[in-house]
């Protein structure tokens, strides 16, 4: 839990947080508390949801994930989380940022998406990744939220065959309409959508020795965005050597 290693931090001066099972964190498992209004926020800026696919047996929140097809206002399929919401996260007492959150990861139009595609490891990976993602905070009682790094495993080791990304950052998209981040539900919750971006070990090096202020800045100058690319150039490999 974070206050359990509020004395870890990186070279970058972020804390680095040990996720440790928080069993007293367990939530209702059931249908999402705001899929209709996750559905209808989706719909109304990214384009019609395609299908749900809805978890079978779940773990502390019951997650969902809506698909959004390639079109006119969307050359990307989107994958977006609903259920993670359910619970407000386990954030520091004096921080400012979300508390009810869901996430996004997006991918090239060519990806095979379906239940036949995701036998394969090398096309399911990205769901795979934002339904851990999206049980983390509840499951460990902690929190993400903008700049945070998740490794994939200790030691990381990459998603998939074929995919050399070992963790991911947690980000705002850059290929959304602004009125996609932010989904108010009642006086008290407002949901905050960001996005998981895949990154490699030497990207991932940056980011804790340097912030996350010189990796997007190597991410602006590579023209790298949101959207998950298996052959992208790491923008560690030349410059800082890491692989």
């Amino acid at each position: 839990m974070p206050g359990d290693n509020d004395n870890v931090v990186s070279l970058s001066g972020h804390s680095v947080y040990v996720h440790k099972d928080a069993s007293a964190w367990q939530a209702p498992v059931g249908e999402a508390a705001c899929l209709a209004q996750i559905s209808a926020h989706v719909t109304q800026n990214l384009g019609e949801v395609e299908s749900v696919f809805h978890e079978i047996v779940s773990d502390t929140v019951h997650i969902d994930v809506h698909w959004v097809k390639p079109g006119p206002r969307n050359p990307y399929h989107r994958l977006i989380t609903s259920g993670m919401s359910d619970l407000p996260m386990h954030v520091p007492a004096d921080f400012e940022g979300p508390r009810y959150m869901e996430l996004m990861i997006t991918l090239p139009h060519d990806w095979q998406i379906g239940d036949e595609a995701f036998k394969d490891e090398s096309w399911y990976w990205p769901l795979r990744l934002l339904k851990f993602l999206a049980r983390l905070p509840h499951k460990y009682g902690t929190w993400l939220g903008y700049g945070h790094t998740v490794p994939n495993g200790d030691p990381a080791e990459p998603y998939a065959p074929g995919a050399d990304f070992s963790g991911c950052i947690i980000l705002p998209s850059v290929s959304v309409p602004p009125t996609f981040y932010e989904l108010p539900i009642d006086a008290e919750k407002t949901i905050t959508f960001l996005s998981a971006v895949p990154l490699y070990e030497g990207e991932m090096n940056l980011k804790l020795r340097k912030g996350v202020d010189v990796l997007l800045d190597l991410f602006d100058r590579k023209n790298i965005r949101d959207v998950v690319t298996p052959e992208r150039p790491d923008v560690t490999r030349k410059r800082f050597g890491f692989l």
